[in-house]
């Protein structure tokens, strides 16, 4: 008789990432329609963003992003597009969502500058 299988054991959320991400807290505008809109960063990786906002946002909507890193003494400005993967609402008694944005459209500057944001905020945890 052979044995089952053992269950493979969970991986979070941070294993199963292709690329490491940081937490941070600055200020992001996203365009939706049109319209500008002002958001908080949650977090960032070189593959998407993740941010809070006062509103929904249907999956797949595609956004404008525009942030500033600045770190190594330096301003960063990232400016691209990405469609929405996730929108969660944070509680049952807030009008807040936590949304996830997958960075389709940015520039390979860009994507180096986030990593090594990324990277200097890794170093300092």
């Amino acid at each position: 008789m052979s044995k089952p299988e053992s269950p493979k054991p969970q991986t979070s959320g941070a294993e199963r990432r292709r690329w490491p991400r940081a937490g941070i807290e600055l200020p992001v505008t996203i365009v939706l329609d049109g319209m500008r809109h002002e958001a908080k960063v949650r977090d960032i990786s070189r593959a998407g963003v993740s941010f809070y906002l006062e509103r929904p946002i249907p999956l797949m909507t595609v956004l404008g992003l525009s942030l500033d890193l600045h770190f190594g003494g330096r301003k960063h400005p990232i400016r691209g597009q990405g469609a929405v993967v996730r929108c969660e609402r944070i509680s049952p008694s807030l009008q807040h969502y936590e949304i996830a944005l997958f960075l389709h459209d940015l520039a390979e500057s860009d994507r180096e500058a986030i990593d090594s944001h990324v990277k200097s905020r890794m170093t300092l945890a």
